[in-house]
């Protein structure tokens, strides 16, 4: 079944005065509609091919599986991640416990979690993800749109740090968008996130 663009849990505007009404109609009606639109057509390509036996052209849809499918996967988490200013609440329970227990407080979390973010060299992802099988919490970054599924960490919080995440509010200065996103980071949705992956 072909995969659709979610229904936002909040309006275009509602992430202002972090994230812009503008980015986010260009975000979601543009750049998350295309990764759907073309993840859709890759998978319609692959069914053919199979039913063909064309390995060939199966292998090659790969690569634009991978890309046009992670875009979708990483926004759709990358939305729910996020919040309007107003319904966020710093986090709380086992998830703060075990960030103060591996970063000592929030803030050094969220200064490394911010330091790895702005590393990512051209376009990719931050992620905070939980090790099913250490038990712990990891920052870890993702180039263009690899989901980080693919490293076995199950993702609990995503920051989009593709230039078209921020670049009209905050041009190239990624630092400061990276700041900013912490007054729309949807606490709730990680606690929820992390307590599905236990």
């Amino acid at each position: 079944a072909p995969v659709k663009l979610p229904d936002l849990p909040y309006d275009l505007g509602a992430l202002e005065p972090v994230i812009s009404g503008k980015i986010m109609e260009l975000h979601v009606t543009k750049h998350h509609q295309t990764y759907v639109n073309n993840f859709n057509a890759a998978l319609t390509q692959y069914a053919e091919a199979e039913s063909k036996g064309d390995v060939a052209k199966m292998i090659q849809l790969q690569s634009a599986l991978k890309f046009n499918g992670g875009g979708h996967v990483n926004h759709s988490i990358f939305w729910t991640n996020l919040a309007p200013p107003k319904d966020c609440a710093p986090p709380s329970g086992e998830l703060l416990s075990m960030i103060e227990a591996q970063w000592k407080s929030l803030d050094n979390f969220q200064a490394a979690m911010s330091t790895a973010s702005a590393g990512v060299q051209g376009s990719g992802w931050g992620w905070l993800g939980y090790n099913k099988g250490t038990g712990r919490l990891e920052i870890q970054t993702m180039p263009n749109q690899d989901p980080l599924s693919m490293t076995g960490l199950v993702p609990l919080l995503g920051i989009d740090v593709w230039e078209h995440a921020y670049y009209l509010d905050y041009k190239n200065v990624r630092p400061d968008y990276l700041k900013a996103i912490w007054k729309v980071v949807n606490w709730k949705n990680v606690e929820e996130r992390l307590a599905a992956a236990k």
